[in-house]
């Protein structure tokens, strides 16, 4: 059998959101000393403001099609879900009392649908089990000698570990600490990182002041949502979405920013089309709305042949020349699909999550950065990306998981056999 590593042999984790607690639990269950270090006064600051409007730990999606929902990574992440994934996170959390339940939605969340019980426990188990925590510590690079940058309340310190995880987060929500500043020590170390880019984003359209200032912040439900990537392939989802003063965001949006994004990136704007009638077939609109009107304006015959009203009807004056609107033809199409022109991404301070960050080709599998050996990277921080539903939250714990086991296994590693 071989020995439980030496309490003086040591982990340090930089970064205090569910990645970097991940890799501290796992890597003291293993017997390490561990230090985590965090920039902000507590941990898990996004974590808990992600659980402000109820707490979505992960989904409860079949596994395949979970899985593909990391897009282009889905090999990568997969792996990692392979050795934690959705229903081991539901049992993680009911070790540490707190139940789960499944939405309407698929959505995963605790039974009392808040962050801080499971947080605040999490913690304790943490403290409890000697993982040592240092608040107000921020990461600023390497020393010549290889020793960590740490800024402390009383200056500048030194750290030496024997193995380093960074779970530093991505780009978004920079006043939680997630702020990106490490990108340039790790590209001045060798590391290729791919710029931070919003995700789950609203976008920029530039309305009319006129709706703008009488329909921003008002929910576009039930609508669907046609999109053409730029392979060709066409998206369709049926969700809701709300309008902003400057364009469009929401749950339906959010589905789909990657391949929105990447598009305006690439031509400088993008079109989507808004299906502001999905439950009604094109045919029926057409017979319903060729019915006479006598001497009601078209905005009321519409009112009262299909139910639109309000901001979808708004919508319709927004995009159409009064005498498209007034084309039984064309105002049937447009609510079938409504062009809208996308010019920008919200900033990325704005956004729920980033893409970008460490490339997964600069890592191996365990997670170590090839050009730093015995440093591992989890969670935003890393260059993947899904849509909100808590495949985001389970895609963190798996690899702080994972890189926490790795960096255990380094460590052993570093020892070599047991002696005799």
């Amino acid at each position: 059998m071989s020995p439980v590593p030496s309490p003086s042999t040591r982990v340090v984790i930089v970064g205090g959101g569910p990645a970097g607690l991940m890799a501290a639990e796992v890597a003291r269950a293993a017997g390490l000393a561990v230090d985590l270090y965090e920039a902000k006064g507590s941990v898990g600051r996004k974590f808990l403001i992600a659980g402000k409007g109820g707490m979505n730990l992960t989904h409860g999606e079949p596994k395949p099609a979970f899985v593909q929902r990391y897009g282009a990574r889905a090999r990568e992440v997969g792996a990692w879900l392979d050795d934690f994934d959705a229903d081991d996170l539901r049992a993680w959390a009911r070790g540490l009392g707190v139940e789960t339940f499944v939405g309407s939605s698929g959505r995963v969340f605790p039974s009392d649908l808040k962050a801080a019980p499971l947080l605040r426990g999490w913690v304790h188990r943490l403290r409890e089990s000697g993982v040592r925590f240092h608040v107000h510590h921020r990461w600023l690079g390497w020393n010549d000698d290889g020793s960590l940058r740490m800024a402390a309340p009383d200056g500048e310190q030194a750290i030496h570990a024997d193995a380093v995880v960074l779970a530093l987060g991505g780009g978004s929500w920079p006043q939680l600490g997630s702020d990106g500043a490490w990108q340039p020590w790790l590209a001045a170390r060798g590391v290729a990182v791919a710029p931070l880019v919003p995700s789950n984003c609203g976008f920029d359209i530039g309305w009319s002041e006129h709706l703008a200032s009488r329909h921003a912040g008002a929910p576009l439900k039930p609508v669907a949502i046609h999109f053409r990537d730029a392979a060709g392939i066409e998206h369709s989802r049926q969700g809701e979405c709300v309008i902003t003063a400057g364009g469009i965001e929401g749950s339906l949006i959010y589905a789909f920013s990657g391949p929105l994004r990447d598009a305006i990136a690439a031509h400088g704007e993008t079109t989507l089309t808004l299906d502001l009638a999905p439950d009604r077939a094109l045919e029926r609109l057409r017979h319903d709305l060729a019915k006479p009107r006598g001497s009601r304006s078209m905005s009321d015959h519409l009112r009262r042949q299909t139910g639109l009203t309000g901001v979808k009807a708004a919508l319709l004056h927004e995009v159409l020349t009064r005498e498209q609107f007034h084309d039984t033809d064309t105002l049937v199409r447009a609510i079938k699909r409504l062009p809208l022109r996308l010019t920008r991404a919200r900033p990325i301070e704005e956004a729920i999550s980033s893409a970008g960050g460490v490339r997964l080709e600069a890592l191996d599998d365990r997670l170590m950065l090839t050009a730093l050996p015995g440093v591992f990277c989890a969670g935003e921080m890393l260059d993947w990306e899904a849509p909100t539903g808590g495949y985001l939250l389970t895609a963190c714990f798996a690899s702080g998981r994972r890189a926490g086991l790795a960096a255990t296994s380094w460590i052993k590693h570093l020892q070599g056999p047991p002696q005799d």
